[in-house]
């Protein structure tokens, strides 16, 4: 999808609000109302406005790109199910009231997919014969539902989410084990092009099943729960080296898993005083972003997914399955990245790059000064945001700092007497008053 590099704010929906919404718990929900991202229309369930989705394109598109690096294959599954399938599988009943049961006119029974583990196997078993099959691995990006009891957070904990969803299909325990480290190692380097650090944790699988399992954690004062790990992991930086997928990623798996990492329900106190020095240990609140599984053969077996080895035998294949919630990445992200003013958003998943603030809408030397600007920019192949509204000036900036571009560019009448605009790091509140070339300069080489 390409999204439209430029907007003129006075021609751009973006409904920001000066207070903080009574319905708001947490740092992101609060922001992404007040930036005008998202608009509520039932419990736990959000309309994305241009802002929000325009941000949440970009995280998608991420994700995207580095499932198909991993080796994934990008389908599309449809978000209505049928329950024949998981009662196959036994989780019909699993599920209990989180899954959204549905009855047709034919009276048949469906439901609104909470994940996709049994329509994926159900596809593979339909396409695939032999052990030249395998391995396999297959992802879509896609709105699911879950009927939580307890809707919070906005779009953190949702019942309409966004979500990359993956599984792999291998012939061997140790394939399958090699296509989790792949994906493994693609989510470590997912979360880091978005500006976060994460720290991936051993897991309870839940009702998805298997025995290997981890969750993707970042750090936030306003995490879910406690979690506890060695300091170290924060300077560990997964896009340092190139890698290889084809190659042998247990030494990569290996290094982000030797030290001790642990949300609160896998927790071991002892251990975490024997294996991490005093002045290494870490308790803090943590922020799930993602959630990988190795369950062999749980779905494989009873809903008949196998292929003929080379030796002719019929075996059932071996399966993972690999979550990231996209749209919940974005309450993450500013989770992570926030100040007093608003949102700061990293520069690779941020809305627009610069934001051209015309101080004085109506004077011929500003206008001429931004009209300039925003086309050069534009020609530059900048992602911009002219606020060309006849609005006062601290309302412009408050909202600038509010949305949390990357870069402004301030233009006003006394400035420009002198030849300057005056340009802010968002990030770091830096300002600086320069010529317009030199601002454009700066603006493009970040």
């Amino acid at each position: 999808m390409r999204l439209n590099p430029a907007v003129r704010l006075s021609e751009y929906f973006m409904p920001t609000l000066k207070e903080n919404p009574a319905e708001a718990e947490i740092a992101s929900h609060r922001l992404m109302l007040r930036a005008g991202m998202i608009r509520q229309s039932a419990s736990g369930i959000y309309s994305w406005l241009p802002m929000g989705y325009r941000v949440l394109r970009k995280i998608e598109q991420i994700v995207r790109e580095e499932q198909d690096r991993a080796g994934a294959n990008e389908i599309l599954m449809p978000t209505i199910q049928s329950a024949d399938l998981w009662r196959k599988s036994g989780r019909y009943d699993d599920y209990g009231k989180e899954m959204l049961r549905i009855t047709d006119r034919h009276d048949r029974e469906m439901l609104f997919g909470p994940t996709n583990e049994e329509l994926i196997t159900d596809l593979f078993r339909d396409g695939a014969v032999s052990y030249k099959d395998c391995p396999q691995m297959m992802y879509h990006i896609q709105w699911k539902f879950r009927d939580e009891v307890r809707p919070r957070f906005g779009v953190m904990r949702g019942r309409e989410f966004f979500m990359k969803d993956g599984y792999s299909f291998d012939l061997t325990v140790e394939d399958g084990l090699k296509s989790y480290n792949r994906m493994f190692v693609s989510y470590l380097r997912t979360y880091a092009k978005m500006g976060l650090q994460v720290i991936p944790m051993r897991a309870d699988t839940g009702p998805i099943g298997g025995e290997n399992s981890h969750e993707f954690i970042i750090l936030a004062e306003t995490g879910e729960s406690e979690v506890f790990c060695h300091e170290d992991f924060l300077s560990l930086d997964p896009n340092a080296e190139a890698v290889n997928y084809k190659g042998d990623l247990q030494p990569i798996v290996d290094q982000w898993t030797s030290m001790y990492a642990a949300t609160e329900e896998m927790h071991d106190e002892g251990k975490f005083k024997t294996e991490v020095p005093e002045d290494k240990r870490v308790s803090a609140r943590g922020i799930e972003v993602g959630h990988i599984f190795f369950f062999g053969t749980k779905y494989s077996e009873p809903l008949g997914a196998v292929v003929q080895d080379k030796e002719g035998k019929q075996v059932p294949v071996q399966m993972g399955s690999y979550g990231i919630g996209v749209s919940r990445l974005i309450g993450a992200i500013i989770e992570a990245h926030h100040d007093d003013n608003g949102i700061i958003w990293p520069e690779s998943v941020a809305p627009f790059q610069v934001g051209i603030i015309n101080l004085r809408v109506g004077d011929d030397a500003c206008d001429e000064a931004c009209e300039g600007m925003f086309t050069k920019l534009q020609e530059a192949g900048v992602e911009v945001m002219y606020d060309d509204r006849d609005t006062k000036a601290g309302a412009k900036f408050a909202d600038m700092d509010l949305i949390g571009l990357p870069w402004q560019i301030a233009v006003g009448p006394r400035s420009l007497k002198n030849g300057q605009v005056e340009v802010k790091n968002r990030r770091t509140g830096e300002k600086q008053e320069v010529s317009i070339e030199a601002a454009l300069e700066l603006v493009t080489a970040s």
